[in-house]
């Protein structure tokens, strides 16, 4: 018998990407679609609408299904063998909303293997633009939703964090495209929504109440993350190939899925620097704040991920860049290279849209005397900036009340973990050595392991038994000497400065 292969899919801000892996868990195949370069009639920028009110955004939903449509082809055309693949799973990007139109799932079960999906679910979404995970529009609803279960913190006990402006998911929206049908949420990507109690793993229904009727009715049941759907639709049998005994193991969101990609452990610390710029880490017992996240474990039902979540991350370094080092990279490094750990004192605060933490927007840059300064020089200008999104990351962290052990380690991906002197700044920050994983595609990768896993769960495999064959991750940098005793007096001044700020902006202006 032909050796099995596991698919990961990432339906991602940016791009749909796609990883094969083979029983060894060997990457065997990677490939990826870019929305803006390859799907330019949709016309989006960085994936996204932004709209003249600057806090709606949005993503045709049409743009992903095509996207699928085309990568799906690539494979075909590269004579890659999908009667090998044995299951697949995904991930979406957190927080999104897609609306299905009644009678959708009709169409879903009944797709001609004649014509490509975009062409035939054309008619099949209540609304063609859904607000993804930068849509900031919604803040008096969640504000509602907090007062509806008496205030923000108890919201953040009962669901793991306080009220975002969001909704549904794109996971179960692109594990529907597979499956042929509806398909139910999974744990971990569903404790994103607000909506869920994340000790039960049951809707809420006081948060259900406040947000619509009938709602628990059209979200359906909640399923472990490690769930098997059913076979993949037919469609993908006759249109592609693929076996029609091919298990599709329940979709998830795009950081749980990376905590599975990188095999993290108890103690460590996942940093994704992409489009934005996550930290995560495992806990056994949640404590939940009022900043941050908490979901299920996405590879343990009976334990947890922490979360937190910054807005401002690839997309903002790639502005500075833009503007500070003639749009590459190699003086970006070069710049990080030449200047000196702390950049003598000069502190930046670089959030060009509402960031969640701090909720601010803005660019703030401070001298080492505290005072206020519109510009850095180029060079200060792309430290500032990395340091101080480092720095805003463990000040976070540490609120929630994670500490840096002697046997922690960082481990990176995300487009940014390939350049390694933004790494280098990572772990003089933390204080803890970086280390990569194979890919920077950890979604991806996280995806197809969790698939290799779904279907062994019936057996009763944990994920690390399932991963065990999995590479090491590489170390990538150790922190520079002296780095801590740097750092020690400037993270304080960033974390009271950064409440300077948040203040000044919550301020009444006459």
């Amino acid at each position: 018998m032909a050796e099995g292969a596991y698919l990961g899919w990432d339906f991602s801000t940016q791009q749909v990407k796609v990883i094969a892996v083979d029983e060894n868990l060997n990457v065997t195949y990677e490939e990826s679609i870019n929305f803006d370069k390859e799907l330019p009639e949709f016309g989006t920028q960085g994936g996204v609408h932004v709209h003249s009110d600057k806090l709606t955004v949005t993503s045709p939903v049409l743009m992903w299904v095509k996207a699928l449509d085309i990568i799906l082809e690539k494979m075909k055309s590269s004579g890659f063998n999908f009667s090998r693949v044995r299951a697949l799973s995904g991930a979406g990007q957190q927080h999104g909303s897609v609306y299905w139109k009644k009678g959708a799932c009709q169409t879903l079960k009944n797709l001609s293997p004649d014509l490509p999906l975009h062409q035939q679910l054309k008619s099949s979404f209540s609304l063609p633009d859904c607000p993804i995970w930068m849509d900031s529009s919604t803040t008096v609803e969640c504000r509602n939703l907090e007062k509806a279960v008496k205030g923000a913190q108890n919201l953040s006990d009962i669901t793991g964090s306080r009220a975002y402006e969001r909704i549904a998911l794109v996971s179960s929206f692109a594990a529907s495209l597979f499956l042929g049908s509806h398909t139910s949420i999974d744990y971990s990507d569903g404790s994103g929504m607000n909506l869920l109690h994340i000790h039960k793993k049951s809707w809420f229904q006081p948060c259900l109440d406040a947000c619509a009727p009938e709602l628990e009715e059209k979200l359906g049941p909640v399923v472990p993350s490690s769930s098997v759907l059913g076979p993949i639709s037919s469609y993908y049998v006759q249109r592609y190939g693929f076996n029609s005994q091919c298990k599709v193991i329940a979709f998830t969101g795009d950081n749980p899925a990376s905590l599975a990609g990188m095999r993290l452990e108890e103690g460590d610390i996942a940093v994704s620097l992409g489009t934005s710029d996550t930290l995560f880490l495992w806990i056994k017992e949640p404590t939940p704040a009022l900043e941050g996240h908490i979901f299920c474990n996405p590879v343990n039902s009976q334990e947890y991920m922490a979360l937190l979540c910054f807005k401002n991350g690839s997309l903002m370094r790639e502005k500075v860049r833009d503007e500070s080092a003639s749009g590459s990279w190699d003086e970006f490094s070069t710049a990080l290279q030449s200047t000196e750990v702390g950049n003598c004192g000069n502190l930046g605060f670089y959030f060009d849209v509402m960031e969640i933490i701090p909720e601010t927007t803005g660019r703030h840059r401070f001298n080492a005397d505290n005072q206020k300064v519109l510009s850095f020089p180029k060079k200060v200008e792309i430290r500032a900036l990395i340091e101080g999104q480092f720095m805003a990351k463990r000040i976070h962290a540490e609120k929630l009340g994670y500490r840096i052990v002697p046997s922690t380690k960082i481990l990176a991906t995300g487009g940014a973990s390939h350049n390694k002197d933004i790494l280098q700044v990572l772990s003089d920050v933390f204080n803890a050595p970086v280390y990569t994983i194979e890919t920077a595609n950890s979604a991806c990768l996280g995806c197809a392991y969790r698939a290799i896993h779904g279907l062994g769960v019936g057996g009763n495999i944990s994920f690390a038994d399932a991963v065990r064959l999995a590479p090491e991750p590489r170390l990538a940098t150790t922190p520079t000497a002296g780095a801590a005793q740097v750092y020690e007096p400037l993270l304080k001044r960033y974390a009271e400065l950064e409440q300077q700020i948040v203040l000044q902006s919550r301020a009444p202006t006459n």
